[in-house]
């Protein structure tokens, strides 16, 4: 039995005290005497990155997702979900080939799948989407989708002609459905929650604006019990108070995702993507029209986030950032830490910073 040399891991949504074991791949104790430094959590399940240190998944080569998902790795995420945004189908059947073929060649982090936002998604909300992208309701894509890789997350909006019928379908192929890029009003909202969608794509953002009389995705969302909360605590997509609100009535469905473009990990300044020029000035990312398009958030630093800005104790925002995004596409053992889990295992220091992380029991990462 390998010991991490911790002084206590988070467990079951615990705090306990001592060090953890590994064996192989597998933890195989926690609480063991001795002494260390840091605290073990379960790593980090990032369910919506477009790209990271200079590469966009969209067009990133086997290198290229290598060297992202070494990037990642370093800030805690331990599992991500390449999300590809609204593109040509003949790009996005290129990407969800390599990105396929990556996932099965082995990685610093573990690849889950590959979360597909757009390019059903509405006019009227597609942020920095391209509209010349944006297309009708067509099951037969997700169909050549999953054909040509492992599709496993979508968001669409349910307001669409055909939207609401094709939920159903991709729920029973066994993709999460969220929507997102949206100007459905509540009662359409529920309607999709009811035929199986189960999360908001970043919450209150490229949604209809809250209304007391016209509440839409947000606040649909929000009433309900059995729906998942996409949030992006950066600062930029949501104001701090705004976190503090969603924190108060709703933290146990709260899934911190980063929505990471490719400049995170960089400098600021103007970086050109896929065509695209994004221009960086630290916490945004921004259009030339000055849309906001993604961020250059960190999973860890969203942890940090909801902790020092949005209020929300340790134990539960690490939840943010483990169980709740792991239970949500149906793989809870990449969210847990406990004995007989899989070893993805990240250790914080005091400021809970990154100094160490293990996928499948083997080092990933190490300060």
């Amino acid at each position: 039995m390998r010991r991490l040399g911790v002084r206590a891991a988070l467990v079951g949504g615990e705090l306990v005290r001592g060090d953890v074991g590994v064996e192989g791949d597998t933890i195989v104790a926690v609480g063991s005497a001795g002494q260390g430094s840091g605290v073990a959590v379960p790593g980090f399940v990032d369910l919506q990155v477009n790209g990271f240190a200079g590469f966009d998944f969209g067009e990133a080569d086997p290198d290229g997702i290598r060297a992202a998902a070494e990037a990642l790795v370093a800030h805690g995420t331990t599992t991500f979900q390449p999300t590809l945004i609204s593109l040509p189908e003949e790009v996005y059947l290129r990407a969800m080939e390599r990105l396929g073929e990556a996932a099965k060649a082995g990685l610093p982090a573990r690849l889950l799948g590959v979360h597909v936002e757009g390019p059903f998604l509405s006019p009227r909300r597609r942020g920095a989407h391209d509209p010349d992208h944006l297309r009708p309701v067509d099951p037969g894509l997700y169909d050549r989708l999953a054909a040509a890789g492992p599709l496993t997350y979508a968001t669409l909006a349910p307001e669409l002609p055909g939207a609401l019928e094709l939920i159903p379908r991709l729920v029973a192929r066994g993709i999460v459905v969220a929507i997102g890029h949206s100007d459905a009003d509540a009662a359409t909202a529920h309607a999709a929650f009811n035929a199986g969608a189960r999360a908001v794509t970043h919450l209150f953002n490229a949604q209809r604006p809250v209304h007391h009389r016209d509440p839409g995705i947000t606040f649909a969302a929000l009433a309900r019990r059995d729906v998942v909360l996409g949030v992006i605590a950066d600062g930029v997509h949501l104001d701090f108070d705004t976190v503090k609100v969603v924190v108060n009535a709703a933290l146990e469905r709260v899934a911190l995702v980063t929505d990471a473009v490719a400049p995170a990990g960089l400098h600021d300044g103007e970086h050109t993507i896929g065509g695209q020029r994004l221009f960086v000035s630290g916490p945004e990312v921004r259009l030339e029209d000055g849309t906001i398009a993604g961020s250059v958030l960190t999973m860890d630093a969203a942890v940090r986030n909801l902790i020092d800005r949005g209020g929300a104790p340790f134990e539960r925002a690490v939840a943010c950032a483990t169980r709740i995004p792991a239970e949500l596409v149906g793989r809870p053992e990449l969210g847990t830490l406990a004995p007989g889990t899989v070893a993805d295992v990240v250790v914080l220091d005091d400021s809970l910073s990154v100094v160490r992380a293990l996928v499948g029991g083997e080092e990933a990462f190490r300060a």
